[in-house]
């Protein structure tokens, strides 16, 4: 799949376009204003940026867990936790950290040196966390320092480092996926290698337990298919800058046209009667101000940088260029109005103008029209509609997208055939538990024979099969693999 990931990616751009981008993102990251007095920034650019199920995020702004949505900016002493749901929070770097259910994190630290390299550190206070790290663009770069605290312990890992740290009762168990973690032990340094597992007290500095091998959970799978996703974009850092993280969604879920207006970025299944801030939510920031958060699973990009344009008979599309933006990332989207070069250029929907009253919501929905989704039709088929723009289309394992999208667009919508992938589990009365529906994936096409299938039988597709086409999972935004779309936080409204 990282293969496929990656001749999609590196295809995808015309990449003299998306030099501007990826420049303008590495000069906003080491030109921000430092703390004068530390030479640290606290300007960073890490987001929520995939959301199952119940997730919940504690913004630091006096109004405790509010619900998360995919696209939401995160910054030093949030907390993050999922009931039954899954989270995915992406660094700037392509690094990721996914939470399974019933999880809870804190960013104590999410900082930059003056030099440009990242400081990060996670602070696991139960549940279950993947961390992947992405491995050095060279030995010349700043190092990015990332840190994993439980307990008592901080463990600094390597680049390249992937883990799984699941917190039971008053114990830690740390497996190594993928390279190798170094801990303090009382005889020195203890050294815990790939496909090994260590058992750590939560409380003081003993020693940790290694055993000789790592367990399966249920969100394995889900986490490799994860890593494999964010190493394609990983592979897009063509011009040396470890800021390209957003760009493979856009390779996913869209590509670059031209209509007579220049190059623009279009996404699939989007007509041109779709528009880009019809549907989102406005996310109040103390000291910030309130940043646009975009539903779709392309939404980060085209919304931190370059501007949104109408090109008669084509549509809105994104054009790469200018700065970077972070939370305050409205000011660049889109010009004043009128006409440039024969491009129509929008406004974006009415922005709060002052901060939220105490008690009231700092999420603000915008619904100018309805928000369509894409989803699961059947046990055996996958709908695509017009004007969804990859909304409710799970990343990376329904293939090639854009002949389904030109089908959707002339006839409204598109069917795939689909099967399910289903993780071994434990059943409850030989049914189909909450817990596989999150960690189920979708794939194109037909469910392989039980002859030829790996780790996945007859009995467990049709399982899945009759869990992912009920009602009672269709009608849960975000809860099933291809989650369908999920409506704005109802949380109050807006209009243009």
């Amino acid at each position: 799949m990282t293969k496929t990931l990656i001749s999609k990616a590196m295809t995808f751009l015309p990449l003299l376009l998306l030099a501007s981008v990826l420049h303008a993102q590495a000069n906003d990251a080491t030109t921000t204003n430092p703390d004068a007095n530390s030479g640290v920034s606290k300007v960073r650019i890490v987001r929520l940026s995939q959301v199952r199920g119940s997730v919940q995020i504690d913004r630091s702004n006096g109004r405790g867990f509010e619900l998360g949505i995919a696209n939401l900016p995160i910054v030093e002493k949030n907390q993050l936790r999922t009931g039954v749901g899954i989270a995915e929070v992406e660094f700037e770097d392509n690094s990721s950290l996914r939470l399974a259910p019933n999880s809870l994190v804190e960013f104590p630290q999410l900082e930059r040196n003056a030099n440009g390299a990242t400081i990060s550190s996670v602070h696991v206070i139960k549940g279950t966390a993947y961390v992947s790290l992405v491995k050095a663009e060279s030995s010349k770069a700043p190092a990015n320092q990332f840190v994993v605290i439980f307990g008592d312990r901080k463990l600094d890992l390597d680049p390249a480092t992937h883990v799984r740290l699941a917190i039971e009762d008053r114990e830690a168990k740390l497996a190594v996926l993928d390279g190798a973690v170094h801990v303090d032990g009382a005889n020195g340094l203890v050294s815990i290698p790939k496909k090994k597992t260590a058992t750590f007290g939560m409380l003081g500095q003993d020693e940790p337990t290694v055993a000789k091998d790592t367990e399966t959970t249920p969100y394995d799978a889900w986490d490799h298919t994860a890593t494999s996703y964010h190493a394609g974009a990983a592979a897009m850092s063509a011009f040396n800058s470890p800021y390209a993280y957003g760009t493979s969604d856009m390779a996913y879920y869209g590509n670059f046209v031209n209509g007579g207006c220049g190059s623009m970025w279009r996404p699939y299944f989007a007509s041109a009667a779709w528009e880009p801030f019809a549907n989102g939510s406005w996310a109040y920031y103390q000291g910030a101000g309130y940043s646009w958060v975009s539903p779709y699973p392309w939404g980060w990009t085209p919304y931190h940088s370059g501007s949104w344009a109408y090109c008669n008979n084509l549509g809105w599309g994104w054009m790469p260029g200018g700065g970077w933006n972070g939370i305050n990332n409205v000011a660049a989207l889109i010009p004043s109005g009128g006409t440039k070069g024969g491009v129509g250029i929008g406004r974006i929907p009415h922005q709060p103008i002052r901060p939220p009253d105490p008690h009231a919501p700092s999420m603000i929905a915008v619904n100018t029209r309805p928000l369509l989704g894409s989803e699961i039709a059947s046990p055996s088929s996958f709908v695509f509609r017009k004007d969804s723009a990859g909304l409710g289309v799970p990343r990376a394992t329904l293939g090639n997208l854009h002949k389904y999208s030109n089908e959707s667009i002339s006839h409204g919508t598109a069917k795939m055939p689909i099967y399910a992938s289903v993780p071994q589990t434990s059943r409850v009365n030989g049914g189909f538990t909450t817990s596989e529906s999150l960690a189920t994936s979708i794939h194109r096409g037909y469910a392989p024979s039980p002859s030829s299938s790996q780790g996945a039988s007859s009995s467990s597709y049709s399982n899945s099969s009759s869990s992912i086409g009920s009602s009672s999972t269709r009608t849960s935004a975000g809860s099933m693999p291809a989650p369908s779309a999920p409506s704005a936080p109802s949380i109050g409204g807006s209009k243009k």
